[in-house]
This record gives structure tokens, sequence and C-alpha cells, in this order.
């Protein structure tokens, strides 16, 4: 495929390596000096053309609401560029012929189009109807909790296993309905896909899962209930989904829905064992949980690089030049430890922003913001306090230092998170 991404902007420096293990392990420390040394610097990954990266707050902001930019590489005028994300997948090991469902989602689609998908949607997701969940939801977590002792051995348990991750996945499934039957093989596609994997495995998950979301798509077709699927299979709809915009808005809810939201209840966990001045702060006044969950998003937020940007033509971020055709990476956990942007960044405060209009990306920002970022804040909130409630004397079984994490530079997340019940 040719591209439109001349060399004439790149940087004095060598392209930055975006597999770089000390950027997936703290990519919110490690990005630090990045940040702090320019405001674009170049950043490669293997089997994708080069890319800008960017890593400042107010940059990250401009790139996500102007524009200049589209997150849809084919409505940039001019000879073809490179789809970085499908080229992603593609040196990952996603089968050919499954780039039609990247193309077809939510997340890749811009202008009138994503305003048609995404408003097709946004109705499930509102702050209303998630409210109205939160009774389910509850409900969902007091029966994991109930359900703990009982994985655990000499008193430690593998929090993600065991509650992180049930727990958004039995909500999310509930909500496009997906047979009881199934959910455990959906769970495991998903955290797949998640977990950094490449190669067969990976192809072989997402295969997978596009599989089950046409069956899904069929089932609620010959069967249609009270659920989200059915709701957008209805006829009264004027502008329906084709099938494949079906597909990958499943596959999508599912994987970003889930994943997310798995490993910000199991890195806040973390975060506030690890800071007991501030897990106290929260015992002592519940009502400050939203804006501890809205912290806790920007300081240990599992996103690190929200998808690139394509410049639609040329422009600049930040002074520096980007040609029409350049795709520009913004790094969201860099930029969530901007000291331009943050006072004392790299301090958790559960009070920030109850006292201050200090905001994170840690949801996007602009037409492209999360759409699934109540639910995500609404789950994490109802764990965080039915945990710390019900088992008051919660602590880390290691020490932070040998917690073991995944390898996705794109998701910071932990493979499993030992606690002990009753501290001893």
């Amino acid at each position: 495929m040719t591209t439109q991404d001349p060399a004439a902007t790149e940087s004095d420096h060598e392209p930055l390596d975006l597999a770089d293990q000390e950027l997936v392990r703290d990519p919110f420390t490690a990005y630090a000096p990045v940040r702090e040394r320019e405001r674009m610097v170049r950043g490669r990954v293997q089997g994708v053309d080069p890319m800008w990266v960017a890593t400042r707050h107010d940059d990250i902001r401009t790139i996500m609401s102007d524009p200049a930019f589209t997150i849809d590489a084919a409505t940039v005028p001019g000879a073809p560029v490179a789809h970085r994300t499908e080229q992603t997948w593609q040196a990952r090991g996603m089968y050919a012929g499954y780039e039609n469902y990247l193309r077809a989602g939510i997340f890749d689609s811009d202008g009138t189009d994503h305003r048609r998908l995404r408003g097709l949607v946004t109705a499930a997701f509102s702050p209303g109807r998630v409210a109205a969940l939160r009774p389910r939801i509850e409900e969902i977590a007091a029966r994991l909790l109930d359900r703990l002792p009982d994985h655990a051995e000499d008193g430690v348990v593998d929090l993600i296993e065991h509650f992180a991750r049930p727990l958004p996945i039995t909500v999310i499934c509930e909500l496009i309905a997906v047979p009881e039957a199934d959910r455990d093989r959906w769970r495991h596609r998903s955290a797949t896909l998640a977990a950094g994997t490449c190669g067969e495995e990976l192809g072989g998950a997402l295969a997978g899962m596009v599989a089950d979301a046409h069956e899904l798509v069929d089932l609620h077709t010959a069967h249609p209930g009270d659920d989200l699927i059915s709701e957008l299979l209805a006829p009264h709809h004027d502008d329906r989904l084709s099938t494949d915009e079906l597909v990958a808005l499943i596959t999508t809810l599912v994987v970003a829905g889930h994943i997310t939201t798995v490993n910000l209840i199991a890195n806040s966990t973390e975060a506030l064992l690890a800071h007991p001045d501030q897990l106290a702060l929260l015992r002592e006044d519940p009502t400050l949980m939203p804006y501890a969950v809205d912290e806790l998003m920007r300081f240990c937020g599992p996103v690190v690089r929200a998808l690139p940007r394509y410049a639609t033509r040329d422009t600049t971020v930040g002074g520096t030049p980007v040609c029409a055709g350049e795709a520009v990476l913004p790094i969201v956990s860099a930029a969530n430890r901007d000291a331009a942007a943050f006072t004392e960044p790299d301090r958790l405060d559960l009070a920030r922003t109850r006292r201050s209009r200090e905001t994170h990306l840690g949801f996007g920002h602009g037409a492209h913001r999360c759409l699934g970022a109540h639910l995500a804040q609404e789950e994490t909130a109802v764990a965080l306090a039915a945990l710390f409630a019900r088992v008051p004397g919660l602590c880390l079984a290691t020490d932070p230092r040998d917690l073991n994490r995944g390898t996705n530079p794109v998701n910071w997340h932990l493979k499993e998170l030992p606690v002990r019940l009753h501290a001893g």
C-alpha cells in the first residue's frame, strides 16, 4: 500500500520503540523524559508505518478535537494512507479479511458515519440508563464477593480472576444478551485479544469472537428480546446497522467494555492498597467515590494510548509541522501525568477533581470520547465500594514490585492480583 508519510519533518532523535519494555512496564514514568524532551517525537512499531507520537496533554486534546485530524485513514484526501491500527492487528496475527470489522466499527469511523453509528447506541450508555443498572451491578458484585473465600488458598485469592474480570463481563453480556452458557468463551477470547498475545492465538480468538457475534445477531433476529442487540435490530429504526457494523459493535463492546473496566478495577485496587492514606480518606467519606474513580483513571488507568489520528491537511501540533497523511499516536498515560495540566501529577489525590477543573484523557476527548465511560465508572465505583466494605482487612499478598504485568503496549494491566482477605 502506498502511503503519505513525508520524512521531511523527522525528529533529530532515533525513532521511539513503542514496544520497549520500559514503556510497557511503567508508561507513566518511562514516557516522562520523552514528554519533557520534545513536543512530538517519531515512533515505530514492527510491521507498522512510522508515526508521530504525542505525549503532552494540550497537544493530545488538540489532536482529538481538531477537524484537521481524522481517525479514519480512508478519509484523508489524496493518495491512500496506511491504516496503522489495521497494520498493528495484522502484525499481531489477525487473519486476512477481518480488517473489514475494524473499518466497520465506531472506533474507526469518523464524520457522518461515526455520528450515525454512535447515535444508534448512545442512549444505552447514557448516565440515566447506566444509573438504572446500578442495582444489578451491586447484585453481581455481592454474589462474587460471597464466593471469594471459596477460591482462597491460605487466605490468598487472585482478585482479577474471581472478581475484577467476571463483574464487567457479566454486565456487558447481560446488556447484549449473550447466552449464559457461552459467556466463559466470550470472556476468554476478549481477554486474549487484550493481553498482548500474537500469532495464531490472537488470530483464532478474533475469528472466534466474530463468529460468535454473527451467531448472536442470528439468535436475536430469530428471537428478539429486551436487550441492546434486539433493539438495534428492531424494524422501527430508520437507519439500521449492517450486519458487519453490528458484529463490529458487539466485538467492540465486549472487548473495550470488558477489558478496560477489568483493568481499571484491578489497577485501582492495587493503587489504593499501596496508598493507605487515600484509602482511609475514601473510607471516611464515601461521597468521594465518583471523584476517586476519576482520579484513579488518571493516575493508573489502563489505556496507554488512543487510536492514531491522521492529518487531513498540512498542519502543526504544538509548533511541530505535520504533513497531510501523517499519523499521530496519542499517548494518554503520558498526558495524564503532564505537569503542565495537573498539579503534582505523580501524586494520587482522590479529591483532585472535587476541587479543581483538571481533566484527564483516560476516556479520550472530543467526538470519540469513550462511549462506555459512564458504565466503566459506575462498575468501578460499585466494585471498589463493595470490595472494601466486605473485606476491610484486604491487603496485597506480595510486594508490589513483584506483581506480574502484561506485555500489551496498548493496555497497562496486571496478569493477576494476589490479595490476602485478612491481614495477618
